[in-house]
């Protein structure tokens, strides 16, 4: 069945019957990516201008009967409409379909312009396109090419895609039998027919360009595209992906970049053409601090280490803690642990800075007696809601809460705290009754 969205792909407004209506839930996403459980009906009509899910398109919004349809299916010749509405629809009852027309011309300018950049790169460099993605801010072809794409050959697509455009090539759509060869010898049919197809189909045809098999919905003329813009190639295995814009997405997408670059701009104290130069020198002033910092940690964890060795034996602590939150520096640890002398258990943790609720990933480091570190060790990184493992007096972790660190400070003072010695005292002897004397 061909639905009136795809006889045109512009109707915003339709009028139509219901056939059935049912109860039904969907798990719905929002723009901030939390899901939420819907209650509504699944609707089905005799006709609609909401496109349901299909050859890599997602559905059409809209509403029906004044209720917004937040999805709608294909199910063999009938689409399946999930309405939020609080009460059911009366079968036979005459409602009115709108269209959100601004996602509905997003969608078919990026699925006619993923046809006319396909047909480009067969038709200059022979390559197939196996699948695209039709994504909520850039879309992508997949072209079954092991080589990756240069700038040069992107920049070539993309001028011959344009000047097509310009030229405003006419798109139209046809009905074919797909058992009759010769209707059906020159579309493309990359994906083939659903199982469950029924009746002719359709054929997407850009003039003098090509011929593609496809249920989507898409422009009428190539003007309308507006402008195509391929932003990048990449190879993922024996493919290359080749993400690219069309229409008002180019727009969006030059004012972000340009908003961006204003923003450089401003942060940076120069102007774009100084962008790269500036950022280059910020990250090797970075790299400079970082190595001077670390130094710094280095010459700290010598210093405290040797002021441990220092001390004589007898007054040399059983036990010593030390936590550092200035950032997850190793090298502190293994240059203080290298020098620190034998014969104390050490705690360790070097951690960034802690957020509300003590979240902060580190590192723990516990060393000493054996049997005190398999004791304390798993303690430790639960309590501090890492992973570690350890052997031969030596435990390592990484942590990711340090809000009960105190917790496990106290449970190391807990295992060195002196233990008190009751001395049993033995009872005093009975008594012995004196003998009584005989008269």
């Amino acid at each position: 069945m061909v639905f009136k969205c795809q006889e045109d792909s512009f109707l915003k407004q339709f009028k139509t019957k219901i056939i059935s209506s049912e109860f039904a839930t969907l798990d719905w996403t929002d723009t901030n990516g939390k899901v939420e459980k819907l209650k509504g009906f699944n609707v089905i009509c005799e006709d609609t201008i909401l496109f349901p899910e299909g050859g890599g398109q997602p559905c059409d919004y809209g509403t029906l009967g004044g209720f917004p349809v937040k999805n709608v299916q294909r199910k063999g010749t009938t689409a399946v409409h999930f309405v939020e509405s609080p009460t059911s629809f009366e079968q036979d009852a005459e409602v009115l379909l709108t269209l959100d027309y601004q996602r509905r011309l997003d969608h078919m300018q990026q699925h006619s312009g993923q046809h006319l950049i396909t047909a480009l790169f067969d038709r200059e460099f022979k390559y197939d396109t196996t699948s695209w993605s039709l994504g909520s801010s850039v879309s992508y072809i997949q072209l079954s090419t092991p080589h990756l794409i240069s700038r040069e050959s992107l920049d070539l697509i993309e001028r011959q895609a344009n000047n097509l455009i310009r030229e405003g090539r006419e798109v139209t759509v046809v009905l074919v039998d797909p058992e009759v060869a010769q209707e059906f010898q020159d579309a493309r049919a990359p994906r083939g027919l659903p199982k469950d197809h029924e009746g002719l189909a359709r054929v997407v045809r850009i003039e003098g360009i090509e011929s593609n098999m496809c249920c989507g919905t898409h422009v009428s003329n190539l003007s309308q595209l507006q402008c195509i813009k391929l932003l990048y190639a990449e190879k993922v295995k024996s493919n290359v992906l080749v993400h690219f814009v069309v229409g008002e997405r180019v727009l969006g997408k030059l004012g972000e970049v340009f908003q961006r670059e204003q923003q450089l701009t401003q942060a940076l104290k120069g102007g774009p053409g100084q962008h790269l130069e500036l950022v280059q020198k910020l990250q090797q002033n970075v790299k400079g601090s970082r190595k001077y910092f670390s130094q710094l940690l280095k010459d700290f964890a010598t210093a405290e280490a040797e002021r441990l060795e220092d001390l004589p034996k007898k007054e040399r602590p059983k036990y010593f803690s030390l936590h550092r939150r200035d950032g997850i520096e190793v090298d502190f640890i293994n240059t203080f642990l290298r020098l620190a002398p034998d014969g104390i258990f050490y705690f360790l943790t070097v951690s960034e800075g802690v957020s509300a609720g003590g979240n902060a990933k580190g590192h723990l480091v516990l060393r000493g007696d054996p049997n005190i570190v398999e004791k304390l060790g798993p303690q430790f990184v639960e309590l501090l809601e890492g992973k570690g493992n350890g052997k031969e007096g030596s435990f390592q972790g990484k942590i990711n809460n340090l809000a009960r660190l105190d917790d496990c400070q106290e449970l190391l003072e807990m295992q060195f705290k002196p233990k008190k010695i009751i001395e049993a005292v033995a009872p005093p002897p009975n008594p012995v009754a004196p003998l009584e004397s005989e008269e």
